[in-house]
């Protein structure tokens, strides 16, 4: 019960956050310069520019049939809850905090308040994805098409939000909706580096005639586990063996030093990978395998569960 209550805590705390980020960006880097990078926000400030009503109310406004709409498509009511929660902190805090910032600038370089714009932007919907929440918008309706058409959701943010910035740039001018285009970007990139972390994994493949050596070399020098599986060389039809394991990047050097250093003919492929779960190291045991009806015995570091990754 109790780590149940402090993970939903946790996930409110961080949506509250993100939320509050998000009311704090568009009073102090969006509206006051006119920049309207796509979505309800963007939709908002263009609205705001003819009509004087509130950003916050307008959005919360436009909002309500997008959560509709994600209740009764996408999640039921966990995705009404949270969502709800975080449409309505981020909508009523930015007409609250349009009182207190009336006026605050940063700074008046576009450039700056593009850019800056667009990190805490993605930084604050980063927070509130890791809450499970979203702040609906179109991202609902970008999941809604995509799962109606089968359009890809990248194209349809694209016509959704370009179509917004291109509004945009006929109300505040074309020099406007290319700096909304750089906080879009930006948004993008920042929200990509707080769901996915500051570091790539690596993950590497090795194709090698020496896969115990090779194997208990990684597993002892470096403290990587290891897995392993027979393969045969389509134009050779010679027989061989594919190492796979996957290590941080500074870990990298070391792991190809190693590998040319116990088999220099080993064939090293390296990739990258957005992220890696499980594999909590335990102490190495013996693990029997078969091989060409022969019984091999491979030292191998397992995780504490099933499976070697």
């Amino acid at each position: 019960m109790w780590p149940k209550f402090r993970s939903s805590l946790v996930d409110y705390v961080l949506i509250t956050v993100g939320a509050l980020a998000l009311a704090v960006n568009i009073n102090l880097f969006l509206a006051p310069n006119n920049l309207a990078p796509g979505g309800v926000s963007g939709t908002s400030i263009i609205i705001n520019e003819f009509t004087g009503w509130p950003i916050g109310l307008t959005m919360l406004v436009l909002n309500v049939p997008l959560v509709v709409l994600g209740f009764r498509t996408l999640g039921g009511f966990r995705f009404l809850s949270r969502t709800l929660y975080a449409v309505l902190v981020y909508n009523l805090s930015t007409d609250l905090m349009a009182r207190w910032l009336a006026g605050v600038t940063v700074t008046d370089d576009l450039i700056l308040n593009a850019l800056f714009g667009g990190v805490l932007a993605g930084l604050a919907s980063g927070l509130v994805y890791r809450g499970g929440g979203t702040t609906a918008g179109t991202g609902i309706l970008g999941r809604v098409l995509q799962m109606r058409t089968g359009i890809p959701v990248s194209q349809i943010y694209l016509l959704v939000d370009g179509s917004v910035v291109f509004v945009a740039g006929l109300v505040f001018g074309w020099e406007r909706a290319l700096y909304a285009l750089i906080t879009l970007f930006v948004w993008g990139l920042a929200t990509d580096y707080v769901l996915e972390g500051p570091s790539v994994v690596r993950t590497v493949f090795i194709v090698t005639d020496r896969p115990e050596d090779v194997g208990r070399a990684i597993l002892e020098r470096l403290h990587i586990g290891v897995t392993s599986w027979p393969a045969e060389g389509m134009f050779t039809r010679a027989q061989h063996t594919i190492l796979f394991c996957t290590l941080s990047r500074p870990q990298e050097p070391d792991l190809r030093r190693v590998v040319n250093e116990i088999d220099p003919e080993a064939f090293l492929v390296t990739g990258h990978g957005h992220q890696a779960s499980g594999g909590v190291f335990g102490p190495p045991r013996r693990a029997r395998h078969r091989r060409s009806g022969k019984e091999q015995q491979v030292e191998i570091a397992l995780p504490q569960g099933e499976g070697e990754e």
